[in-house]
């Protein structure tokens, strides 16, 4: 399986973080990259850089405001007085009717959904080379390979065409599937992070060309609380094509396996010519966003279910924050995946 990641990546290492009205470390932290890179080390898998994609690439799902926006945000934002070493909104548009305003300060509030994803001054190219990682991810899956795998950080399932958030810059699962669909007429996104792929749903959600399905903590009471309720379908052309399976939070390996194969059915029924897996880690009972309790066994499992639905896949890295258990959360997966025997995870 080819692999993708891009070392500029690192150089995006968020400090901001505003919980329950205390500031704390950001979660989506470089050394993610470390602990992930470690895992394909353990499975022997080769680490190739991408190229650089064309902006057109990105454009497929984004607004030109909203990528100008990224690449100048840091650099407006420092010209004012007393300004902090990221880019945090403190106003949000609210109105029913509302104008696209001038002001970094403003426009930060119309292109930011939330605190979690500040922009500091290398976070453009970083996004930048996250997406160039699924983009060359879906290239290879294009030219022939049955499956690789992008090593994207930030991650992107809660962006959505104009709005950054949840630790998310670019959608990098999304600039994959509309570039899959350069070539196949139905393409499916199967979203198993923690947290629900609220800016995949947006950006997909009056389409029946791409069908995006996403299993995830329950929203009454998890980020991005809004968002992911089962009774959310799709909308016009799209009414069927967008499935939200929330789980408890108590939710172990059983529950969220079972889920897995609604999915995988419902993906049957479209019958894509390739899917987009949003593999986000954070359901593992180690996770320090305490949304899920998987085990590296129900991972390993899910990692052969997906496997052997057989479609030709782009597996983008979504979440899964810093705890020595991360690299194994990986291992476990794609071990799964891949048919891997690794010892280690036999003896656990």
């Amino acid at each position: 399986m080819k692999c993708f990641y891009a070392p500029e990546t690192e150089t995006h290492d968020p400090i901001f973080r505003l919980t329950y009205g205390k500031i704390q470390r950001n979660a989506e932290q470089a050394e993610r990259a470390k602990l992930l890179l470690a895992s394909l080390d353990a499975l022997s898998l080769s680490v190739t850089e991408p190229g650089r994609a064309p902006m057109a690439a990105l454009e497929t799902v984004h607004t030109k405001r909203f990528l100008k926006f990224l690449e100048t945000a840091w650099d407006e934002w420092q010209k004012q007085p007393d300004a902090g070493p990221e880019v945090v909104p403190n106003v949000f548009p609210r109105a029913a009717t509302s104008s696209y305003p001038h002001t970094i300060l403003a426009r930060a509030g119309w292109h930011m959904g939330d605190t979690s994803a500040p922009i500091g001054q290398h976070s453009w190219q970083a996004a930048l080379r996250a997406a160039d990682c699924a983009i060359a991810a879906t290239d290879a899956v294009l030219a022939g390979d049955d499956k690789a795998y992008a090593l994207c950080r930030p991650a992107g399932h809660h962006t959505s065409a104009e709005i950054a958030a949840g630790h998310c810059l670019l959608n990098n699962a999304a600039i994959a599937a509309a570039r899959l669909r350069t070539t196949h007429d139905r393409v499916a996104i199967f979203d198993i992070d923690v947290h629900h792929g609220n800016g995949t749903q947006d950006i997909f959600y009056d389409r029946n060309d791409v069908l995006t399905a996403s299993i995830h903590a329950d929203p009454t009471d998890y980020y991005p609380f809004f968002t992911g309720f089962a009774h959310e379908t799709g909308t016009g052309n799209g009414e069927g094509y967008n499935l939200n399976l929330p789980l408890p939070r108590t939710t172990t390996d059983a529950a969220w396996l079972a889920a897995i194969d609604t999915v995988l059915d419902r993906i049957a029924d479209f019958n894509p010519g390739a899917l987009v897996l949003s593999l986000g880690l954070d359901t593992h009972e180690d996770d320090p966003l305490l949304g899920m309790k998987v085990s590296w066994d129900g991972l390993r499992r899910a990692g052969e279910k997906i496997a052997a639905a057989g479609y030709p896949t782009v597996i983008v890295q979504e979440g899964g924050y810093l705890t020595p258990s991360l690299t194994t959360s990986l291992t476990s997966f794609l071990s799964g995946y891949l048919g891997a025997k690794i010892p280690a995870l036999e003896r656990n």
